[in-house]
């Protein structure tokens, strides 16, 4: 039998070798992307489509839709079922982002299938996600999973997450991310987004955004798929929830409507497993990064929100905290856009501004060049460990500590 260690080394070799073969997108930008879904349809051909069987919801989103794919496993789980739960990115282990019941798959899985899978490999020329995705559908296959909770990778209509058929879609919300890729307009993203609504399959929609919404409806009347908005939607049931970011309540209220969904669709869930799910929604999904303290005197809080969309709401809860002194500890990545943002950060704030330690990093001098100009002052440090240190050293016990600006940043200090 393979010794703690030995697996461990196995692994960390696995993971190299898809890092090596097939760049990630997390850590490369916009030369990991791979557009089109000829190389997913092949894969799937290969793997015998193990997506078909079990149910699947499948979420899409600028954001929030980690927490809402956390909210709907961890209720079904709550409620019974063996519940996949496929997320990306992850922050800290490879692994986190295919989970059974909130268990990430183990090590030896991840050994076996790059093991069998290196000559498809380097054949296809698959990107870094397309064989996430592979290894997911075929383990959740393997695990014999009831249902499966799909996150979008990006977009939606050329995700290769994309080729399931779902019982139930989710759009979150609509946000300028991803520009490059997606569009420039909240038009030309909603209507990759929408990519995700299938024939006859019953879509929520968690925020009216009036000036996209017609995509949508648009959309859904072509594919006579059901359509709901979220926040126009009353809900049979709305428990307590463990995750207390302002921006969650939106999350919340949709993944409500998303249960509701199910219960009509004679899916059993009581109002007992929601609660037991909401309430317990990062030990039941694993989930990570969203309003997480992370130490107390100074009170510490991280969150993984790196775009507009986010920072509407963060900076307002930011802003609501008691404290002496506010410190902040930020680093973004370099193809984002950055100007709104910075815009919308608090002026009140002593800033400590890092990279985290991947080729796309913004390097920390820029970042404070371009925050500098918008009002924002503070020090530059080289690691994201050296800025934390930082900010801990010089803060009182009644100052309040953030850390974000990427997942990349939130990565490191968890």
């Amino acid at each position: 039998m393979q010794t703690n260690e030995t697996t461990k080394a196995l692994y960390d070799n696995a993971i190299q070798y898809l890092y090596s073969t097939a760049p990630m997108f997390q850590q490369k930008g916009k030369s990991a992307y791979k557009e089109g879904l000829e190389t997913t349809l092949a894969l799937d051909e290969l793997f015998h489509h193990p997506h078909t069987s079990y149910s699947t919801v499948h979420v899409a989103g600028t954001n929030g839709k980690g927490s809402v794919s956390s909210l709907l496993a961890a209720t079904l789980t709550a409620a019974g079922y063996k519940v996949g739960l496929y997320t990306s990115p992850h922050l800290v282990d490879f692994r986190e982002r295919i989970r059974v019941n909130g268990e990430m798959i183990p090590m030896e899985e991840v050994i076996d299938f790059v093991d069998k899978n290196k000559t498809l490999i380097e054949d296809l020329c698959p990107s870094f996600f397309e064989i996430t995705t592979a290894m997911a559908f075929q383990y959740f296959q393997k695990q014999e999973v009831d249902w499966a909770i799909i996150e979008v990778g990006l977009g939606g209509r050329l995700d290769c997450t994309n080729i399931i058929m779902p019982e139930l879609s989710v759009i979150t919300n609509i946000s300028l991310d991803h520009t490059d890729l997606l569009g420039d307009t909240l038009d030309k993203i909603a209507a990759e987004k929408a990519g995700i609504i299938k024939i006859a399959t019953p879509v929520v929609i968690g925020e009216t955004q009036e000036e996209i919404a017609s995509v949508f409806t648009t959309r859904a009347r072509k594919m006579q798929a059901p359509i709901v908005f979220a926040d126009q939607t009353e809900v049979t049931f709305k428990p307590e929830c463990e995750l207390t970011g302002y921006y969650q309540t939106k999350n919340i209220q949709t993944a409500c409507v998303a249960i509701d969904k199910l219960r009509a669709m004679g899916v059993k869930i009581s109002n007992e497993a929601q609660a037991e799910g909401f309430a317990h929604v990062c030990k039941l999904s694993g989930l990570q990064g969203r309003w997480q303290t992370i130490g107390h005197s100074p009170l510490t809080v991280c969150d993984t929100g790196h775009n507009e969309g986010g920072y509407a709401y963060l900076t307002e809860q930011i802003k609501a905290q008691k404290y002496d002194t506010l410190r902040i500890v930020f680093g973004m990545v370099s193809d984002k856009k950055r100007d709104h943002l910075l815009k919308m950060l608090p002026k009140n704030a002593v800033y400590y501004f890092t990279q985290a330690n991947i080729p796309r990093a913004l390097p920390a001098e820029d970042l404070k060049r371009e925050a500098e100009a918008e009002g924002l002052k503070g020090e530059c440090y080289h690691s994201v460990k050296e800025a934390f240190e930082a900010a801990k050293r010089d803060a009182t016990a009644n100052d309040f500590i953030f850390v974000g600006g990427s997942n990349f940043i939130v990565a490191e200090i968890l």
